[in-house]
């Protein structure tokens, strides 16, 4: 999927100009690529509308209007951009009670390594963590991450005779969910026509 560049971005006033709408969009948009697994995790897939739009709420809320600051930004926010054959997704342990937050996120120490999977057919493929977001003793409730697949596992995902799911499998968390057809021609699409898409058409 091609990196969003500088010039696509709208500035702070042409942007609130048609804020409200592209927002419902994005929301639908994310409904579609959200996937609970589990009673805490929640996985929101990216693409190229999705970032854009974090950075245009970025920019928005801290009046961002030095070129060289949004350039800055932009190349930060690239990183969520999934690459060719790769899915790119936040992911958030989601816990309500303030109380609980510190205990929960500590149970779930180490769930960055090797304890997220994307199951396409019988092939178990490990989600990739962004370094910098859990030490060996700490977790941030937000991480991202990256699923790595091959040519045929891309095509896969519209195939609905072939099962996809995403699992996690750690000491303290276990839980795994089926992705649906929806889902699953959604991120296809972002596969196949992320690198051309207009993002305010």
């Amino acid at each position: 999927m091609k990196p969003i560049e500088f010039n696509e971005l709208k500035n702070i006033i042409e942007y609130e100009k048609i804020r409200q709408d592209f927002r419902s969009k994005i929301i639908e948009m994310k409904n579609r690529r959200r996937l609970k697994v589990g009673d805490l995790v929640t996985l929101t897939f990216e693409n190229r509308y999705t970032v854009t739009f974090q950075i245009e709420e970025m920019m928005r809320v801290e009046r961002i209007v030095d070129d060289a600051k949004i350039k800055s930004e932009v190349e930060t926010y690239n990183e969520l951009i999934p690459r060719e054959n790769e899915l790119s997704a936040t992911l958030f342990v989601e816990v309500d009670e303030q109380s609980k937050i510190k205990p929960t996120l500590d149970s779930l120490v180490g769930m960055n390594k090797d304890s997220v999977y994307m199951k396409i057919g019988e092939k178990m493929i490990p989600a990739v963590f962004e370094e910098g977001h859990a030490t060996d003793d700490r977790i941030s409730a937000v991480q991202y991450v990256r699923f790595k697949l091959s040519a045929e596992e891309s095509r896969a995902l519209a195939n609905p005779a072939v099962p996809v799911k995403v699992i996690i499998k750690h000491e303290n968390y276990n839980a795994d969910v089926d992705m649906s057809k929806a889902m699953r021609e959604a991120l296809y699409r972002d596969m196949t026509e992320g690198s051309s898409v207009n993002v305010w058409n």
